[in-house]
């Protein structure tokens, strides 16, 4: 048995951690509070907000770790490297660390994953947007259980991601890295991502907590307009939810709500996040938010002050790399400005992790690959589960029977994004995110892989081959960047929502041609004007390194439509966005020129087949229905139950999302979709600012989407008004037969 207690693997976590945070210098307690960001320089592509300004490019690399680390910074994401060779840097890494400190502790690695682990050569899947238009959480777990495995064999611990922002306003740039504009579709989807990464062995971080998603003006690093109902019954609930599916991580948001930064709210990230909820994990700081505190917030006049904040305000880890919790925070401490027991909070935190990780065992030896020649970050089976999530992501909007294309029609294939893999690629895929990586993992165009007599990307030769056609397939979208190097991506806001490419669409239309608009982008695009005029339209959000085989096969018949809409697609192009989940004011009201009903709603989608709902039956909070199909093709049909409660003690949504399923069903096959909401599914907060469930009169809404409402069915929530805790709360059961 080891001398010392901490080393001693059969001893509690808290014990070993204690006994070593004990043993800890000051000096060694802030080492494990930061991270390092290694070959990241001032004369690299912005990949953060104020980068430039915030690098430092002459890091001393000895220095920084003879007390120990916490965190090394994407050592894969932030330039192109051979998995092999990175991640023998990474032991490499590793062990000098280890051998530096006089405890020989590891750091933890991290890298962003949300469209699969972001480096160069890995499978690149559909961003998030596209997860939520899937609708399937099950496959959105085996896709997370992938990438995290992946990411286990060359080293890596912890993944920023799933981001669980709510979409408000979809003229926001990170609209594509969202899951959609409801948060149990938010929640439901996001729990599934956090449960495949830690069945890996990965720990996923939550993004971004709280807020960010609810800017003004849909602008990135802006202010928040939520009140605090809609901070709580909107945009917490996905967080809490994948906390309860066992997320260790939580990294605040850059936002400034109602004046107060979460970087530095402590009623945020330790009243709520770890008193009321009962959080035990880390929470790390978005890139360079310690320093925002003082360079943007204006909260604090220097380093040493804004890390005092971010400190007793309950973050854990300064990232990506060490500016205020190291010798600022230290001449805080010792000055006496702030207290050594918040230290010790956090890097008893930060520790408590490492242990369950296994990284303070004896022998714990970095990962390496044995043979290194068989690391591949892109399999077969990779790009093969790529492919079926992109397939269930596309959305067929409308369709006049034009689609699928037939044998012998003449179809002509315009627009610039038919033939560039750039618009399959959301903002946080590798190729996106670093512009001039040398080329990584080939991506088929739809140009590559649709048949098709003529392609021209634009102008008049687009118009003529269109007249010439039988059918014409115009691919517009949008071409993702950061910070303005593109039309969708963090930093990169809408101004407008006009199609992108709307001219060439004008023309082609007015060619008299039929029209299959097939749109690859990172939000919806305001369509009010084309849904009639448009023989089909097809919807695609960034789907990634095998979405041009998914759309073929969509368009030609290949591939089932299965999508669902996880944002509603607005009508006006100047009109301010509304989602769904609004109030009864967000609705036509005779009281305002403005209608924001969308185009296509919340739910939306067809299929090739029909599907008949049959046999409803209801039993106090209980529905059920019988799904067939109708038709002759394989389909899946998406069955959606809404809440709607007519009279509240403060204004309700109209509807919101209390549950789904997405059935497949051959022809003629039926399958029971059954629905038990228990009422603590039905919570609001009330007038007192508590969590609670009100009895009461309500209905039941079995749905195709939001607008498409089969059948109301009058329930009642029964007992008298009880605020309920975060334990309590628990979504609706939904069973398949």
């Amino acid at each position: 048995m080891p001398d010392e207690p901490w080393r001693d693997p059969a001893r509690s976590v808290d014990e070993r951690v204690a006994d070593l945070v004990d043993r800890m210098t000051l000096r060694e307690k802030l080492g494990q509070l930061y991270g390092v960001w290694l070959g990241q320089s001032t004369s690299e592509e912005q990949v953060a907000p104020f980068q430039h300004e915030l690098v430092d490019d002459d890091l001393d690399w000895p220095e920084l770790i003879k007390n120990g680390l916490g965190q090394l910074t994407r050592p894969f994401g932030t330039a192109p490297i051979e998995p092999a060779a990175g991640a023998e840097r990474v032991a490499r890494l590793q062990e000098e660390v280890m051998a530096a400190g006089r405890f020989g502790i590891p750091a933890v690695v991290h890298e962003e994953c949300l469209s699969g682990l972001m480096a160069h050569g890995a499978t690149i899947y559909p961003t998030a947007l596209a997860w939520g238009a899937a609708w399937h959480p099950a496959l959105v777990e085996e896709m997370a259980a992938t990438v995290g495995a992946t990411m286990r064999e060359i080293g890596v611990h912890q993944g920023l991601a799933p981001v669980l922002d709510v979409t408000r306003d979809v003229r926001w740039g990170r609209t594509e890295e969202s899951i959609g504009e409801d948060p149990h579709l938010v929640a439901a989807i996001g729990t599934a991502y956090v449960r495949g990464m830690r069945s890996a062995g990965i720990m996923p971080t939550l993004k971004h907590f709280v807020g960010y998603s609810a800017s003004r003006g849909a602008r990135n690093f802006a202010p928040v307009a939520a009140g605090p109902r809609e901070v709580a019954d909107v945009l917490l609930p996905p967080f809490l939810a994948a906390l309860k599916a066992g997320a260790e991580s939580v990294m605040h948001s850059y936002a400034d709500v109602d004046g107060v930064p979460p970087v530095a709210d402590h009623a945020l990230l330790t009243g709520l996040l770890r008193e009321h909820w009962g959080f035990e994990g880390t929470v790390v700081s978005d890139y360079f938010g310690v320093t925002f505190i003082e360079k943007q917030h204006h909260l604090a006049a220097d380093a040493g002050g804004a890390a005092a904040l971010a400190l007793a305000a309950g973050v854990d880890v300064e990232l990506p790399q060490v500016r205020c919790f190291g010798t600022p925070l230290l001449d805080a401490v010792l000055a006496g400005d702030v207290p050594e027991s918040l230290v010790d909070l956090a890097v008893t935190r930060v520790l408590r992790q490492k242990c369950v990780l296994g990284m303070l065992d004896p022998g714990w030896r970095p990962a390496r690959p044995s043979v290194p020649s068989t690391v591949d970050l892109d399999p077969p089976e990779g790009r093969a589960l790529a492919r079926k999530v992109a397939e269930e992501s596309v959305v067929l909007l409308a369709n006049d029977g034009v689609l699928p294309l037939r044998d012998g029609v003449k179809v002509a294939l315009v627009g610039r994004q038919a033939d560039t893999d750039a618009a399959m690629l959301g903002c946080y895929t590798f190729p996106r995110h670093i512009p001039t990586a040398p080329e990584g993992v080939a991506i088929p165009t739809l140009r590559s892989v649709l048949p098709h007599d003529v392609y021209v990307p634009d102008g008049e030769d687009a118009v003529a081959a269109a007249r010439d056609a039988d059918v014409c397939v115009v691919a517009l979208g949008d071409e993702s960047g950061l910070f303005g190097r593109g039309t969708s991506g963090e930093g990169t806001d809408a101004s407008d929502l006009r199609v992108p490419g709307h001219e060439l669409l004008e023309a082609v239309l007015g060619t008299g041609t039929p029209v299959v608009l097939v749109l690859l982008t990172g939000r919806p695009y305001a369509l009010g004007s084309y849904a009639d005029r448009c023989a089909a339209i097809v919807q695609a959000f960034f789907p990634g390194e095998e979405g041009g085989p998914a759309m073929a096969g969509v368009l030609t018949g290949a591939v089932q439509p299965s999508g669902r809409l996880p944002v509603s697609v607005p009508a006006d192009p100047f009109a301010s966005p509304s989602p769904y989940l609004g109030a009864p004011l967000a609705r036509v009201n005779g009281s305002s020129s403005v209608d924001p009903t969308p185009a296509f709603p919340f739910g939306h989608g067809l299929s090739y087949t029909s599907f008949e709902w049959t046999d409803v039956t209801s039993d106090g909070l209980t529905a059920a229905v019988t799904v067939t199909n109708t038709g002759a093709r394989d389909g899946a049909e998406v069955v959606q139950l809404y809440l709607h409660d007519p009279v509240a003690q403060v204004v309700q949504p109209v509807q919101r999302l209390l549950g789904f399923a997405k059935v497949w069903l051959a022809p003629g096959e039926s399958r029971r979709v059954e629905f038990a909401v228990p009422p603590e599914a039905t919570a609001f907060t009330g007038l007192a600012g508590k969590r609670i469930v009100e009895p009461g009169d309500v209905e039941l809404w079995l749905a195709a989407s939001s607008a498409d409402v089969r059948q109301v069915l009058p329930a009642r929530v029964e007992g008298p008004v009880r605020e309920i805790s975060p334990g309590e709360e628990c979504d609706t059961r939904v069973t398949v037969s």
